[in-house]
């Protein structure tokens, strides 16, 4: 049975690398954005994963509360966001 908890955290461990290394080398601020929200969502994998290996029910509180400011995180990034490309100015000013 350990040999299935390792293989889970070692593939949680690559994909978190995965992630890492496409945010440090993402081309657009959404492309890092998108990485960061599977970032996060790899976190709640691993906390579920602990929380299944452990028995132990008190870190789902934090797993709560990691979606819910991941969620919120993502929603205001993509709300206030600047374009990384200036867009050429229009023959008719607004």
């Amino acid at each position: 049975m350990n040999t299935i908890w390792i293989i889970a955290a070692v593939m949680l461990a690559a994909a978190a690398a995965i992630v890492m290394f496409r945010i440090l080398a993402g081309p657009s601020t959404l492309d890092r954005l998108v990485a960061l929200d599977t970032l996060v969502a790899v976190a709640m994998c691993g906390i579920g994963t602990w929380a299944a290996y452990s028995l132990d029910t008190t870190v789902t509180y934090g797993l709560t509360a990691l979606a819910l400011i991941g969620f919120l995180g993502s929603v205001s990034v993509a709300r206030f966001r600047v374009p990384d490309i200036r867009r050429p100015e229009s023959r008719y000013p607004r």
